[in-house]
């Protein structure tokens, strides 16, 4: 437990020095975006002198580094700001959007590694033969698949041909309990499948070097069942490799649940970043990323813990 108070201080001590060179990479970056906030905010039509107004009122004209500060300062205080007209609190709508991108993915976490790993494991267990074949073709095969087609394709399976499942539209877990599954099954499974087939082969690839080692063939060869072994020293040893990867890939399914969410509209963080793109609404578009970065260096802090509970020979390091 010491060792992982100890893991668990550093991480949180190093996390305000990364989240401070992530506000400041989407600060520098979204001010090089071309379009006028004024004109955004004020329209076409406005006058240079109402446009000039509004700059100076929400201090467009002030240097670089005072914005930034000004910014910072503002984060502190959770104030992500207004979006452009009609005024809303940004951190209001993505306290309504975040829960839903968060569901998406972890439950696209959990889709990916649950058949990643018994996949991965049975490839590994069979390998060379005419099941570890065809679980390595279907794996290369969805790992070429990008998660927007797939999704387009889940569409006109399921819902179209099929009439099985939505094709989009959200419902409420507290309204109904089939209705929210029935939402969340298709873009969970576009979202997973192309992490899955990745990781399968990383799965595979540690199971089967693992297994290749001298203390397997040594338990073995004094009589203890090949299962046992497996089991309890195989499967441990080699799935920290795997988790190392899918704590990862929680930062890609984050960016891909945005654009899973327009596809199968969704009223989630892929929502609120595309009106802020469409509409040019930097402060909107700020807050989705900064929510979305913060929240893949937690995740990444957890994966540093899961080591320690998966590993114990790491917590000697």
């Amino acid at each position: 437990m010491e060792i992982v108070l100890r893991l668990l201080l550093r991480r949180l001590m190093a996390l305000p020095i990364m989240m401070l060179g992530v506000t400041a990479l989407v600060f520098i970056v979204l001010q090089f975006t071309p379009g006028d906030p004024a004109t955004v905010a004020l329209g076409e039509s406005a006058s240079e002198a109402a446009k000039e107004l509004y700059r100076e009122q929400h201090g467009l004209n002030d240097p670089i580094i005072v914005q930034y500060f000004r910014f910072i300062v503002n984060l502190l205080q959770f104030d992500f700001g207004m979006t452009t007209p009609p005024e809303q609190p940004i951190i209001d709508m993505i306290g309504k959007s975040f829960p839903l991108t968060l569901q998406l993915t972890f439950i696209g976490v959990f889709l990916a590694a649950i058949i990643s790993f018994s996949l991965g494991v049975l490839a590994a267990l069979h390998r060379d033969r005419l099941i570890d074949q065809i679980i390595r073709f279907i794996s290369v095969a969805a790992v070429a698949t990008p998660s927007f087609w797939l999704g387009i394709l889940l569409i006109q399976w399921f819902s179209l041909e099929l009439d099985w499942l939505p094709s989009g539209g959200f419902v409420p877990f507290s309204e109904s309990v089939g209705g929210y599954i029935a939402s969340m099954a298709l873009p969970s499974l576009a979202l997973a499948i192309p992490v899955c087939a990745s990781l399968i082969r990383v799965v595979r690839t540690s199971m089967v070097e693992e297994m290749d080692k001298d203390y397997v063939r040594t338990a073995i060869g004094n009589g203890v069942p090949y299962a046992t072994v497996i089991r309890h020293n195989v499967l441990r040893n080699a799935l920290i490799t795997p988790v190392t990867v899918l704590g990862l890939r929680v930062g890609y399914l984050l960016g891909g649940a945005v654009v899973i969410e327009q596809i199968f509209d969704l009223p989630g963080m892929g929502k609120l970043i595309f009106n802020g793109i469409v509409n040019h609404d930097l402060h909107l578009v700020q807050g989705v990323v900064l929510t979305i970065a913060f929240t893949f260096v937690v995740v990444n802090i957890i994966v540093d813990i899961l080591y320690l509970l998966i590993n114990p020979k790491i917590r000697s390091l």
